[in-house]
């Protein structure tokens, strides 16, 4: 699996939403080096459920989309005599 890897500006946006979630709901402040360290731990370690989540949720779609295509094809399937 390759490395989960986000841009500058997604980086900063999940950093600013680590230090905020340490303000509010552990009411510790958290500095932007410890934020960030943080976000790589949990994207080397913990990242590879969320994806290997979201593959399972998206091969599901897929799946039940190509069902009902295959449906669609059966319903306008037209009758054929098989006797010679």
């Amino acid at each position: 699996m390759a490395t989960i890897e986000f841009n500058e500006s997604e980086k900063a946006e999940i950093v600013d939403k680590i230090k905020r979630y340490f303000q509010q709901e552990l009411d510790q402040d958290i500095a932007q080096f410890d934020a960030e360290f943080l976000l790589d731990f949990f994207s080397e370690q913990v990242g590879g459920y969320f994806y290997n989540r979201a593959l399972e949720d998206a091969r599901t779609i897929l799946e039940d989309k190509l069902e009902t295509i295959a449906d669609a094809f059966y319903e306008i399937e037209k009758p054929v005599d098989h006797r010679r």
